[in-house]
């Protein structure tokens, strides 16, 4: 669901989206990476990390990725890297916690995604 609402949900903010990946996955110098969804332009990439039921667990994991995703991809070295975690269910602490670490958040509003962080939301940058 979310690989088609992905570039969408992006340019409702402002960031254009040029390229979607799915299932990236990547090993250089002894450590390895893999990415559900990753939305690319000329200056930004979002790793997106889908989850049925997001936990805080998972937060953290997506946390440890976005830290070493330009290592590991070279070729975003020079690009502004963001993160987004989405589940079909989201617990509100999950999400507060997602949002003050610097993550979209996207969730389910009937039968469409969203991007539930409020305007004031500015995304940590990796």
């Amino acid at each position: 669901m979310v690989y088609p609402a992905a570039v969408r949900l992006f340019q409702e903010r402002g960031i254009d989206i040029h390229e979607v990946q799915r299932s990236v996955s990547a090993k250089r110098n002894g450590e390895g990476i893999e990415i559900d969804l990753l939305v690319v332009n000329e200056v930004d990439v979002i790793a997106i990390e889908c989850k049925s039921n997001l936990s805080i667990d998972d937060v953290n994991e997506h946390l440890q990725r976005l830290e070493k995703l330009k290592r590991v991809l070279p070729a975003y070295l020079n690009k502004n890297v963001m993160g987004a975690v989405t589940g079909m269910v989201i617990p509100e602490n999950v999400g507060q916690y997602a949002y003050k670490k610097g993550l979209f958040i996207i969730g389910q509003t009937g039968e469409q995604l969203v991007i539930r962080n409020d305007e004031k939301f500015k995304a940590k940058v990796w």
